[in-house]
């Protein structure tokens, strides 16, 4: 059987702006790109603490593809080789349904954001709540470089991958991070952690989970580059083709 398996892998991602509709649409302001009624004063100074956030901000992230020890079924998602992790639930399981191998990822934006975002909270309520829809859009974006290094790793393997899904998904508990973050060394090589509720620390921190697949998944057939979340950080473009074959 062939082997698809990489060691872990970390990556600094340099992102230097983020979305700023994304950010207004964390803070509430569904469908416009400005709100309504926003004065030049308060207007500047949410792209003054945007900016702040990604100044402060050091992303990085987490990746690594695992073999498959054990199929999975209808009920019981696939086994990883090499880990303690052991997935569980419907929805996880039809979301790798048919994968040749899984690749795991965290990404977080490090303790100094976490550290800004503490400060804020004693000194103004109103950049505290700028400064984490900020936060929240930026590690989006990290989430997405993270991904499209995935899917450069699957490309390289004849294979495709699909989108990531999260620990907290559907019936996807919270009591997979743990040994997710282990098969990761995230606590050692990111400086993620978990509260006894499981729950990421830094708070700006994602895990997702993604199949890798022989044939192109029907979801990602239609995905034009010029529309993909992860076009800024795709090294497959670069090579005059797509992810898509």
């Amino acid at each position: 059987m062939a082997s698809y398996a990489t060691a872990p892998e970390l990556g600094r991602y340099a992102i230097r702006s983020v979305d700023r509709a994304e950010v207004l649409r964390y803070l509430g302001y569904l469908g416009h790109e400005v709100a309504p009624g926003f004065d030049e004063e308060l207007d500047a100074r949410i792209d003054r603490v945007i900016a702040r956030c990604v100044d402060v901000s050091q992303p990085a992230g987490m990746v690594r593809v695992f073999d498959i020890a054990a199929a999975g079924t209808a009920d019981e998602p696939p086994v990883l080789a090499g880990t303690t992790l052991r997935l569980s639930g419907h929805d996880i399981s039809a979301h790798l349904r048919g994968a040749r191998a899984v690749a795991l990822m965290s990404v977080t934006l490090g303790l100094a954001n976490e550290r800004e975002l503490l400060r804020l909270s004693l000194t103004s309520p109103l950049d505290q709540a700028i400064f984490d829809a900020a936060g929240s859009a930026l590690v989006e974006r990290a989430a997405d470089a993270a991904e499209a290094r995935i899917i450069a790793l699957a490309a390289e393997r004849g294979l495709y991958a699909n989108d990531r899904y999260a620990p907290g998904y559907g019936d996807l508990g919270l009591e997979v991070q743990p040994a997710l973050l282990e098969s990761l060394n995230a606590p050692k090589l990111l400086g993620v952690s978990l509260t006894p509720s499981n729950m990421l620390v830094p708070t700006k921190s994602e895990t997702a989970i993604l199949g890798l697949f022989d044939e192109l998944q029907e979801h990602r057939e239609d995905r034009l580059c010029n529309v993909c979340a992860c076009r800024e950080f795709c090294t497959i473009r670069t090579q005059g083709r797509t992810c898509r074959g």
